[in-house]
């Protein structure tokens, strides 16, 4: 019989402010916690400074946890075009760094996420944070963007295995 491997994946919720990450560990059908956090970029320097403060603290977390694959939030479109705008520059840092570090990355709707982790695609965010941790008890998080970075993890660890099973199913 084989032995599954062990899956490590970061979820990241992408934020200029705040970009969380959470890391977890699949194998099968079983979910662990692993690690958190949340990566700030100071708001009195330029728009530049910023984003590299955000490359780099990803780039940190990476190297210290060695996922094996990456999965980002996707932003929605907000009233404020420059707010929008900023916003995406932070996601791209999101998906870059992990690129960088030859991850596979995923992306995720806000919708898809709640779906995957409370069972339907709207809910408040204490909704997601409870699951999170009936899903995973020892799981810590010092920000709401933490919590949402696990969330999405979840959410990667569902759609990956039911993409798996489509494909195998496809070779049969």
């Amino acid at each position: 019989m084989l032995q599954e491997r062990t899956i490590r994946i970061i979820g990241i919720d992408p934020g200029l402010r705040r970009t969380g990450w959470g890391v977890v560990e699949t194998v099968g059908n079983s979910l662990r916690f692993v690690a958190s956090g949340t990566v700030t970029s100071d708001n009195k320097l330029d728009l530049a400074t910023r984003l590299r403060q955000l490359h780099d603290g990803l780039t940190d977390v990476l190297r210290g946890f060695e996922p094996d694959e990456a999965a980002v939030e996707q932003t929605f479109v907000n009233k404020d075009a420059v707010a929008t705008l900023k916003l995406g520059q932070a996601r791209g840092i999101a998906m870059l760094v992990p690129s960088l570090a030859g991850l596979p990355v995923a992306e995720y709707a806000p919708n898809a996420v709640k779906k995957a982790v409370i069972g339907v695609g709207h809910g408040e965010k204490a909704q997601i944070h409870m699951m999170v941790k009936v899903l995973m008890p020892k799981a810590t998080f010092d920000t709401d963007d933490a919590a949402d970075a696990l969330a999405i993890a979840i959410c990667h660890t569902h759609h990956r295995q039911s993409a798996q099973a489509r494909a195998a199913y496809a070779n049969l």
